[in-house]
């Protein structure tokens, strides 16, 4: 990769921290004045003085995570491979929200797990592993570790893939980065100073390199995730346990609440789907109709 090009590392706003080839780091914005680019986008740069560039364009992207309010959106992640969703059974989480992470990185067909942080808790763990049920009879994997303690299964996962992490606050996120990443410390900080503001410290998505190969995409905590960008028929079709009942039910307009001969419904009573399922992506497609 020559030093006209590089990697984006960090994002905020309309700054960016570009990796380039030898490793050196240049503090950069786009050309124009719309922000387009995300972590983990390969870009072509012009010099712009010391340590400093334009952004000209991007490489081809392979996927593209992001969320969308109805007027806003927010690129998080380019060229992820997968997504990994942190969690923890102190404090609470909510699993409508890892529901929509889901349901994004399915979009995208980006494998996603589920990382069931503080295990160490195991009580908590329990009750929080339960929560996640509805997850696993989907089929997504729930990993437990503690950031504390045992991450050698956490690593064998991430190697060797570009892996977007999220969570709420909270859930021991930063912990994690903080025991995967050697030197991450040392590495933020280099960052923040090229990003030329403290203030971005903890609102800028950074991505730090493994030290096994592969990279993660660390996001600030989240509240919320909008899901604006997708049609009711594409987040449906996000929830991999209902993709094999398109089209069973008698009508095509079928919303799966009192229809007759609802496939999906039929499937929640033999135990095929788990309810809480179908009660999330009812809670989804109302929340993102509404005005």
């Amino acid at each position: 990769m020559p030093d006209d090009a590089g990697v984006i590392v960090a994002a905020h706003g309309r700054h960016y921290v570009v990796e380039t080839g030898s490793g050196a780091l240049v503090r950069c914005v786009p050309r124009g004045k719309r922000s387009v680019y995300a972590c983990g986008d390969r870009v072509s740069l012009a010099p712009a003085g010391r340590n400093a560039g334009v952004i000209e364009s991007a490489a081809q992207r392979t996927s593209l995570f992001l969320r969308a309010a109805p007027h806003r959106q927010k690129l998080i992640a380019a060229n992820a491979t997968q997504v990994a969703v942190v969690v923890a059974g102190e404090p609470s989480f909510s699993d409508e929200l890892v529901c929509r992470i889901l349901v994004a990185a399915e979009s995208q067909g980006i494998p996603a797990i589920l990382v069931l942080n503080k295990a160490d808790l195991a009580e908590l763990t329990r009750a929080a592993r339960e929560r996640l049920r509805p997850f696993e009879q989907a089929g997504y994997a729930v990993l437990a570790v503690s950031a504390l303690g045992e991450l050698a299964p956490l690593a064998a996962r991430l190697a060797n893939e570009t892996t977007v992490l999220l969570g709420q606050s909270g859930m021991g996120k930063s912990t994690l980065v903080n025991a995967l990443v050697p030197g991450v410390a040392a590495r933020t900080q280099e960052i923040s100073r090229f990003l030329d503001s403290g203030r971005h410290t903890t609102t800028s998505t950074r991505l730090y390199r493994l030290p096994g190969g592969g990279a993660i995409v660390d996001s600030p905590g989240l509240q919320g995730f909008g899901l604006a960008y997708l049609t009711p028929a594409r987040i449906e079709h996000a929830f991999p346990e209902l993709r094999p009942l398109a089209g069973r039910c008698r009508f095509s307009d079928c919303r799966h609440r009192a229809e007759p001969a609802c496939a999906v419904r039929a499937a929640v009573a033999a135990g095929d789907v788990h309810p809480r399922r179908l009660e999330l992506l009812h809670r989804i497609l109302a929340a993102e109709a509404s005005p």
